[in-house]
């Protein structure tokens, strides 16, 4: 228990320094958010009257001070674009986001598990090496890049779904998981074949280790000693890159939602960047490095679980 309340308060801290630059940052990068949206011809009078309603007039400590505590309260500030709530304004977009990245992450694990561990057991036959040029080529072949092609084959030329036709949760969950799967596959491919080359090294690596001649000396059969012994031991860089994988799949989400035109987080972030709109990016910012601190989180607690030795 005293080593996850070490990690939760680490966690809290990351958050406070994370939200600490993020908010200093988009107030000292070049772009006046009043200016863009009264324009350039606007009076002095009116662009301070507007900066007094933004209540971009106090000192920066205050209103960060103000703004994350507003944040922990669940409440995101309102959009300088949109007048609105940033909290309504991506809320239908979040679940559309997190979906895609959980699916990612999903299809990544279900291949690079077997796939993997087979590989490091059959290593050096045609098999495998026909799979480790395989993930030589995927990890070659950006994620948007495969969503064309995976637009092109399966959506233009064969008929399994309709590129641009997103149908929306809310409507019919069946489709929307429907549509969502081949955005998915081009996210995971290159994760999965990274994990996979990730674990078949390391279970070759642990496989002529002491230990594991010890327990072949006992009398333990392959199948055995890899899954009681070996495969506990090669998870442990597989669980840190799985956690990492996780993080980035959300982030690298935001691309792929472009390629196969898909209506979450991508879209409001990329106008709000543009409109200096700094609540809504600050906001997405903070979502995503919140899943990628709570991501480190539990990898840490799976490290207790799978080897309790582990203390720090």
């Amino acid at each position: 228990m005293r080593y996850i309340v070490k990690k939760v308060l680490m966690m809290a801290l990351t958050l406070i320094v994370v939200s600490l630059c993020v908010f200093l940052s988009f107030n000292i990068i070049p772009g006046d958010p009043v200016t863009r949206r009264l324009g350039t011809e606007a009076t002095p009078e009116l662009i301070e009257q507007m900066r007094e309603q933004m209540g971009l007039n106090e000192p920066l400590l205050v209103r960060y001070r103000d703004w994350a505590l507003s944040m922990l309260k669940g409440d995101m500030g309102t959009s300088y674009t949109y007048s609105m709530p940033v909290s309504e304004i991506l809320a239908d977009k979040i679940p559309i986001t997190v979906t895609l990245a959980l699916m990612s992450f999903t299809l990544m694990v279900l291949l690079s598990l077997p796939i993997g561990i087979y590989t490091a057991k059959h290593a050096g036959s045609i098999i495998d090496r026909g799979i480790v040029v395989a993930n030589q080529i995927i990890m070659a072949i950006p994620p948007f890049f495969s969503g064309i092609l995976l637009s092109l084959v399966f959506g233009m030329i064969f008929k399994l779904f309709t590129p641009g036709g997103f149908v929306s949760y809310k409507k019919d969950m069946g489709e929307f998981i429907h549509y969502l799967i081949f955005p998915a596959i081009a996210i995971a491919l290159p994760k999965a074949s990274m994990c996979i080359k990730l674990l078949r090294s390391s279970v070759i690596d642990e496989a002529v280790k002491d230990y594991t001649r010890t327990a072949y000396s006992r009398g333990n059969s392959t199948n055995g000693v890899l899954y009681k012994h070996v495969l506990k031991n090669a998870m442990i860089p597989v669980i840190t890159f799985m956690g990492m994988a996780l993080a980035d799949m959300v982030a690298g989400s935001i691309v792929i939602e472009q390629v196969f035109g898909i209506p979450g987080i991508s879209r409001i972030l990329m106008t709000s960047i543009s409109n200096r709109d700094y609540p809504v990016v600050e906001a997405i910012i903070m979502m995503i490095a919140v899943i990628v601190i709570v991501a480190n989180l539990a990898v840490d607690i799976i490290y207790r679980i799978v080897d309790p030795r582990i203390e720090e």
